[in-house]
C-alpha cells in the first residue's frame, strides 16, 4: 500500500511541477491536441462500426430467436469498443510522446536540472531518438496486444469478464502507460527497453499507483492533453528515484549537488514534492 501511495505522489508531484513552470504546460498542449484529434476520430469511427463488426463475426446468430441475437451482439459490441479504448489509452501516450519528442525531452531534462545532480543526455541526434522511441513503442504495443487479446477472450467468462477482467485491464494499461512515460528519462540514462521493463516490474505497486489513476483520468475527454506534461515530469521524478539519482542531495537542502549513483539502484517512494 505504501508503494501504491508513493506512485500516486509522483503523479501529483509532476502536476505541481508543471504548474510552477507554466510555460512548459503551455508548450505541452500542442502535441496532445494533435493526438487527441486523431484518436477522437478513430474512436468515433469504431463506435459507429463496432455493431457491424459484431454482426460480421457472429453470422451463426442470425437465426437465433429474440432476444439472444441482440444480447450476444450487444455484448460483443461493448467488448470491441472496450478493446479499442484499452488500446487507445496505451498508444495515445506513445504517439503523443513521439509527436512531442523534442519538447518532452527538454521538459524531462529541466525536471532533472531543477532537482539537482547531473542531467543525463542521450547524446543521440533527434532522428535517432525518434527511431529508438518508435521502435521501443512498437515492441511494447506487441506486448499490449497480446494482453488485450487475452483479456478480450476472458471477457466471455460470465461474471469474471464483467468484474475481474476490467480491473486487470486497468492494471495492464497503467503499467505500460508508466513504461512509456518513464522511457523519456530512462532512455536518456541509457536504460534500454528490457532493463526498463525489469526495473518497473520490480516495483509493480509503485508503477500501478502512478499509472492506474492516470489511465482513469485519461478516459475523460481532454484530460489526457492537460495531464501529459505533468505526467512526463512525474515519471522523470520516479525514474530518478528508481535509478538512484534522487539520492543526490537537492539544492534546497543546502548540501550541494553531489554525484548521481549508477543506474539500477532503487530509491524509496518519495515524500510529497512541494
Amino acid at each position: 500500500m505504501r508503494d501504491l501511495a508513493g506512485g500516486f505522489r509522483y503523479l501529483l508531484a509532476g502536476q505541481r511541477w508543471v504548474l510552477r513552470h507554466g510555460r512548459w504546460l503551455g508548450f505541452g498542449l500542442l502535441p496532445g491536441l494533435v493526438s487527441l484529434a486523431l484518436y477522437a476520430g478513430a474512436l468515433i469511427g469504431l463506435g459507429y462500426g463496432a455493431d457491424d463488426l459484431a454482426a460480421w463475426i457472429t453470422p451463426f446468430a442470425d437465426d437465433w430467436s429474440a432476444p439472444w441475437t441482440g444480447l450476444l451482439r450487444g455484448f460483443l459490441t461493448g467488448l470491441v469498443f472496450g478493446l479499442g479504448l484499452f488500446l487507445s489509452v496505451i498508444t495515445f501516450t506513445a504517439v503523443t510522446l513521439l509527436v512531442g519528442q523534442p519538447f518532452y525531452e527538454s521538459l524531462s531534462e529541466q525536471v532533472d536540472r531543477s532537482e539537482g545532480g547531473d542531467v543525463p543526455e542521450s547524446g543521440l541526434p533527434l532522428w535517432r531518438e525518434l527511431w529508438v522511441s518508435a521502435r521501443d513503442s512498437v515492441k511494447v504495443l506487441g506486448r499490449v496486444l497480446l494482453y488485450g487479446i487475452l483479456l478480450f477472450a476472458l471477457g466471455f467468462i460470465p461474471l469474471v469478464g464483467q468484474t475481474v477482467v476490467p480491473v486487470l485491464g486497468f492494471c495492464v494499461s497503467g503499467f505500460f502507460l508508466t513504461q512509456e512515460l518513464t522511457s523519456v528519462a530512462l532512455q536518456r540514462r541509457k536504460v534500454d527497453l528490457p532493463e526498463r521493463l525489469a526495473l518497473l516490474r520490480s516495483r509493480r505497486l509503485l508503477v500501478l499507483g502512478f499509472g492506474v489513476p492516470l489511465v482513469l483520468a485519461f478516459l475523460v475527454p481532454l484530460v489526457a492533453v492537460f495531464l501529459m506534461p505533468g505526467a512526463v515530469a512525474g515519471a522523470t521524478l520516479m525514474a530518478r528515484d528508481l535509478t538512484g539519482a534522487d539520492e543526490a542531495p537537492r539544492p534546497e537542502t543546502g548540501a550541494g549537488s553531489g554525484a548521481v549513483p549508477a543506474a539500477g539502484g532503487f530509491g524509496p517512494p518519495p515524500p510529497a514534492y512541494s
